[in-house]
């Protein structure tokens, strides 16, 4: 193995997967740390947690685990996946992941960059945009667990990281691979660990990924991915995929304004089904009733907990944050771990932590990289018998429902 990948969540860590392997490198993707060897093949390891939202001690006990089985692959390079939209808070976790990664390999000049323009993230003067519009008003600032409220990436980490924290303007990244090299040396003499670099453009993302060739440690969304591949002698390519035929099931329990107008498009014309959360957390609906549905239901049935942002607050406010969270990513879980055991054979999730839960509840161990459905989302094989495709809450086209299935059944 040349490259291994930490991602905070699973969504993330198949966005990451698609990069790579688009860029030609052989890739699997892990639920959680194996505890056997990779395979002979595999050129770059992926080990996806659900680390994002948990205390930050557990966050960094469970990335030091994944980083010793990496390195314990041969890894040369590692590579820490948090999402586009710097998912964090004041507390962590991508800042104390990121000084426990950099303590352990002895790494400086530790690259921070979640721009992705692809899905129209950009990073520029340190702010992070999506789209036009700064991070905090572009809905992110609404996230139930991670609500994102300034768009200054280096005002946001600091708080959260023990090490000074610096940036490489779009200047000296428009110059190209050495004039960042030079800058990333100026910011680590001038005493900063962290560094937070801009980019706009994929050719960015690509300089970034030269200058990036000798560092043992970059943190960063998908995009800054782009260009490693090349460092390690890989060429562009599609991943081989075939499709699965049998039942497909969707089930989003994002509250992203992308994936409400997802949902808002398919329920229009495939049978939809609102799920409320208070009936989920008093036990007025079950997995078993929603399951039954589902399986009764032709063409691209859709579950969906996708509400209002004003809406969420007030489940929040009512049965308390964690509790509203936890009901439903367990409920999800279950209702998808049912459907597959009557015969589901392509599961289509929406939102970072709806997916995480559904991964584990599905105990999947292992994921085959396909092609890529929409910017960020491969079509994922999870065995024989079972495809997948997990969205992170604002990446997609209006129709990424009906267009992943397309993808996955191989039509």
């Amino acid at each position: 193995m040349l490259l291994g990948c930490i991602g905070d969540d699973f969504t993330g860590s198949s966005d990451l997967a698609n990069t790579l392997a688009k860029g030609g490198m052989r890739v699997t993707q892990y639920t959680g740390v194996p505890d056997t060897k990779a395979g002979t093949g595999v050129q770059a390891g992926v080990v996806a947690l659900k680390s994002r939202s948990v205390e930050p001690g557990e966050a960094v006990r469970k990335s030091l685990q994944a980083l010793d089985w990496l390195l314990a692959q041969g890894c040369r390079q590692i590579f820490f996946k948090y999402c586009s939209t710097f998912d964090s808070t004041a507390k962590g976790n991508i800042g104390p992941v990121a000084d426990a990664l950099a303590d352990a390999l002895d790494a400086h000049k530790v690259i921070v960059c979640p721009a992705f323009p692809g899905t129209g993230r950009s990073l520029y003067q340190g702010h992070l945009f999506v789209g036009d519009k700064p991070l905090n008003e572009s809905g992110m600032q609404n996230h139930p667990l991670t609500p994102m409220t300034d768009s200054d990436i280096r005002r946001w980490l600091k708080p959260q990281t023990k090490y000074s924290v610096g940036h490489v303007g779009v200047q000296d990244v428009f110059a190209g691979p050495d004039a960042i090299s030079a800058a990333l040396e100026r910011q680590h003499q001038a005493g900063h660990r962290h560094i937070v670099v801009d980019a706009i453009r994929d050719a960015d993302l690509y300089a970034i990924g030269q200058a990036a060739r000798e560092l043992p440690l970059i943190t960063g969304g998908s995009g800054v991915a782009l260009g490693l591949p090349a460092n390690f002698g890989c060429s562009p390519g599609t991943p081989p995929w075939t499709g699965q035929p049998g039942k497909a099931i969707a089930l989003s329990g994002s509250c992203s304004i992308a994936t409400l107008g997802q949902v808002a498009q398919h329920k229009a014309d495939h049978p939809a089904r609102e799920i409320n959360a208070a009936d989920v957390i008093e036990g007025r609906l079950t997995a078993t009733d929603v399951v039954s549905w589902l399986m009764d239901q032709t063409d691209l049935p859709l579950v969906y907990s996708s509400a209002d942002p004003a809406v969420v607050k007030d489940v929040q406010a009512e049965f308390g944050r964690e509790r509203s969270a936890s009901a439903l990513e367990t409920f999800f879980a279950e209702v998808a771990r049912r459907a597959v055991a009557g015969g589901a054979t392509r599961v289509i999730t929406a939102g970072g932590e709806t997916s995480g839960a559904v991964v584990e509840g599905l105990r999947l161990k292992k994921l085959e990289i396909g092609p890529e459905i929409d910017p960020g989302v491969p079509a994922l094989r999870a065995g024989d018998k079972l495809v997948v495709a997990l969205k992170s809450g604002n990446f997609g086209s209006e129709d990424f429902f009906a267009k992943a299935d397309a993808m996955l059944r191989g039509s």
